[in-house]
């Protein structure tokens, strides 16, 4: 992306949005080792009592498809159709449903800007955590809307970087948070996003909108050691690094003293971290 990384909110007119943002993470193996962790309890609670069997489903963004399986088992003999823009991460969400034996989902290839399916193609349309990686998040919830059927629901959740809190405080962290906000930005996204969900909706049409928060909470040492040791690694290894270096964001021995602190704060006994996360269901009439 070619715009400054003071870039603000991402515009809900299509004619100047960036619609083509890249996806900030990449899928180096220390992301789809978060995203394979994720399940509909940890991630999609909120949309649990909105599913039943016979559901026609549409997850957006469905990444290692860890998620896209248990929307498959809640929602047969219904079938789940899960897309993403990354064709390759759709190898580990095939090999997801193979191994659980899942009959019901199909895979394709897709961009939530343009959604290859007819209008009123599915009860339900999901996306987790992608909302905030779009160039138009307005755009993308009306190709949500628009390929659901009357009745039925489009179900978002984001997290909220801003918002993320943890302790024992640590300034580098605190750099790690600021450098995160600016490389995201740059690449076209909005790690806020948590908190823009409900206006983004009602910018794309929706009336009845239903708005929660949920949380990530880790504090047990098997907790900390995990979600410090994949930020770390992120931190040096993944697309993310990538960018945070060839934008100038920050230098690669910038980006190790990050890793490291991330590392130490991982060992801390009374380390506590939490990651916020806005929701919205949407009723379409």
């Amino acid at each position: 992306m070619t715009h400054a990384s003071t870039s603000s909110t991402p515009s809900a007119d299509p004619g100047t949005a960036h619609e083509t943002a890249v996806y900030t993470h990449g899928h180096h193996e220390s992301v789809l080792r978060s995203h394979s962790w994720r399940t509909a309890a940890n991630s999609a609670a909120y949309l649990l009592p909105a599913l039943s069997a016979g559901l026609d489903v549409l997850d957006v963004g469905c990444g290692p498809g860890t998620i896209t399986a248990d929307l498959a088992a809640l929602v047969a003999p219904g079938r789940v159709t899960a897309v993403d823009a990354a064709e390759g991460v759709l190898a580990n969400a095939r090999a997801v449903s193979a191994e659980r034996g899942l009959e019901n989902v199909r895979f394709a290839v897709a961009d939530v800007h343009a959604l290859d399916f007819p209008d009123d193609s599915f009860d339900v349309v999901h996306a987790h955590q992608v909302l905030q990686h779009v160039g138009d998040p307005v755009q993308a919830l009306r190709e949500m809307r628009r390929v659901c059927r009357p009745g039925g629901v489009v179900a978002a959740r984001d997290s909220d970087y801003g918002a993320f809190a943890w302790y024992p405080e640590r300034p580098v962290l605190d750099g790690w948070l600021d450098l995160y906000h600016r490389v995201a930005r740059a690449n076209g996204g909005e790690p806020d996003a948590g908190r823009r969900l409900f206006a983004w909706a009602r910018q794309a049409g929706f009336t009845d909108v239903t708005t929660t928060a949920g949380t990530w909470c880790f504090a047990t040492p098997e907790e900390r050691a995990w979600w410090s040791g994949l930020w770390a690694d992120r931190t040096t290894g993944s697309g993310y690094a990538d960018l945070a270096v060839a934008g100038g964001h920050a230098t690669a021995a910038e980006l190790a003293g990050i890793a490291d602190a991330w590392r130490e704060w991982g060992t801390r006994e009374d380390a506590w971290f939490m990651v916020p996360h806005g929701e919205i269901l949407c009723r379409v009439s």
